[in-house]
């Protein structure tokens, strides 16, 4: 089983959106917090992303920035330039101006709005994997061909835009891990620790299933002192501790994308009783199971 793929599967909500942006400076964008992850590609020009706190980058031709958690953030021409504009629905995709042009391809995708995976949550607020010869040409080649779709609609392409962001999402977290894999740590560690790989696997296998921590470090292979050590050290909580939030999110995706009986949710995420189940699942979300199902047909509208 793909650990990242589920990871990202299991808090995805929605359908991503996407729009190409054009502006000649003088220009300056507000983009407020979103409740999901945001990107921005630089196809043309260059500008600066500048966060509530910490120093502004410097974005260039093919870059890519990403938002794990949609943080507020600016966008300008110039560190000069006044902010005239803030994200929102139905916005001019061009404002002409004197200046130099910039091209942008700005995204975001809609989350779980309750509880996030833990691979998420370790990441830093903004993610810049710059455009350089010869780094991610998987990354590069998704980033060209959301463009071409975008720019120049064809036959097709409201089915391949969709699938194009998600697969953008999923080479941008990649990059990001693999830039790292010389010195892991966090998730980037546990993707390539064997044994804490494969108790992660048996978990979002079989959440159904009654593992006790014995029975995992026999699975994966190494001493219990041993993965509780290591399992704790990359992923950020005991073995035990994470299947109860594989668990949940694995129930909350059912009930955002199913209309499975609560019953059989219970049985699916481990819980005989569906007592047990809802009491848990509210300790987590908040809300009772039923009431999230409700909640989550509600969809967000994220403006990019």
């Amino acid at each position: 089983m793909d650990l990242l793929s589920e990871a990202i599967s299991a808090i995805r909500t929605g359908h991503p959106t996407s729009g190409m942006f054009v502006r000649h400076a003088p220009w300056g964008r507000a983009y407020p917090v979103v409740p999901g992850s945001g990107f921005h590609v630089v196809l043309q020009g260059s500008c600066w992303l500048v966060p509530p706190d910490g120093e502004p980058m410097a974005l260039g031709v093919g870059d890519v920035i990403f938002m794990p958690r949609g943080a507020d953030h600016l966008l300008v021409d110039s560190l000069d330039s006044a902010v005239t504009e803030q994200a929102r629905p139905g916005e001019p995709r061009e404002i002409a101006g004197p200046g130099a042009r910039c091209v942008l391809v700005c995204g975001a995708y809609e989350l779980g709005r309750q509880r996030s995976h833990p691979l998420l949550d370790e990441l830093p607020e903004f993610i810049h994997l710059p455009a350089r010869p010869g780094r991610h040409p998987a990354l590069r080649g998704a980033v060209d061909l959301l463009a071409a779709e975008i720019s120049e609609p064809r036959a097709g392409t409201d089915a391949a835009i969709p699938a194009l962001l998600e697969t953008l999402l999923l080479f941008a977290l990649r990059a990001w891990f693999d830039d790292r894999a010389d010195a892991p740590t966090g998730w980037a560690a546990a993707f390539t620790d064997p044994a804490v790989a494969t108790a992660l696997r048996a978990m979002h296998e079989a959440p159904e299933r009654g593992w006790a921590v014995p029975e995992l470090a026999a699975v994966a292979g190494v001493s219990r002192a041993t993965l509780a050590r290591r399992f704790t050290a990359t992923v950020g909580e005991p073995p035990l501790s994470y299947l109860t939030r594989w668990r949940m999110l694995t129930a909350a995706r059912l009930l955002r994308e199913s209309d499975t009986p609560l019953s059989t949710v219970a049985r699916k995420v481990g819980y005989q009783s569906e007592f047990a189940f809802a009491k848990a699942f509210k300790r987590e979300y908040g809300l009772a199971p039923g009431q999230y199902r409700r909640a989550e047909d509600q969809p967000a509208v994220i403006a990019v």
